[in-house]
């Protein structure tokens, strides 16, 4: 079983071990490159002094050998694609393969899971916490129901008490301004005048106002 959800062991290590001789094998071919690259400067060279010499066939073999070397060092370079290709390839293949496993693992546990949980032992737990919660609220109602005494007040005379209660209180807001009726007017005899107000009394600002009226008026 855990082998067909993850993967065949020795196939993995198969592939693993594939990725490393890959990898083995493009270090020594670039290794090898970097030795005909030192090999073709070196034939350059050679050239350049035979050149100098006046030695126009030594030269020309040296610039022969360069061109072998490079040939090499171009057929390497192919090499090391095909190499690089065939490890992507099988990167590739690699991932797919664990992605393949870790999806088949969530769908093994997720199945385990619903085997765990059925649809029967999900309505019977709905019932039950439906059937406890309905037995909590009649418990509630009976702790809130009236005892002693006070379960034989009577709710409807109770009511028409508090009705009474509020009509006696709208009937003392409404009679409450004839309580603080305005004062009734004082009648002044016919030969009688009214006393004329007193004259109030200028203010200083008053004052100095009529001051200085009084000093332009001469």
């Amino acid at each position: 079983m855990f082998s067909r959800i993850f993967g065949k062991p020795k196939e993995q290590a198969n592939a693993l071990a594939t990725l490393d001789k890959l990898n083995e094998t493009l270090e020594m071919l670039e290794k090898k490159e970097r030795v005909l690259l030192k090999k073709v400067a070196a034939e350059v060279e050679k050239a350049k002094e035979f050149t100098r010499a006046k030695n126009k066939r030594a030269a020309i073999q040296c610039l022969k050998r360069k061109r072998l070397y490079e040939q090499q060092v171009e057929q390497l370079g192919n090499f090391q694609l095909r190499i690089h290709d065939q490890m992507i390839m099988l990167e590739g293949a690699k991932a797919t393969t664990e992605t393949v496993g870790a999806l088949r693992t969530g769908a093994a546990a997720m199945k385990a899971m619903q085997k765990a949980t059925n649809i029967d032992d999900v309505d019977k737990t709905m019932d039950e916490i439906n059937e406890q919660t309905e037995n909590m609220k009649q418990i509630q109602e009976a702790l809130s129901a009236p005892i002693g005494a006070a379960a034989d007040f009577d709710e409807d005379e109770l009511e028409a008490e508090l009705e009474e209660l509020e009509g006696a209180e709208l009937e003392e807001q409404l009679l409450q301004p004839a309580t603080t009726a305005p004062a009734a007017p004082v009648h002044v005899p016919a030969g009688r005048q009214q006393a004329r107000p007193a004259p109030q009394k200028n203010t200083a600002e008053e004052d100095e106002l009529a001051a200085l009226q009084a000093e332009m008026a001469m």
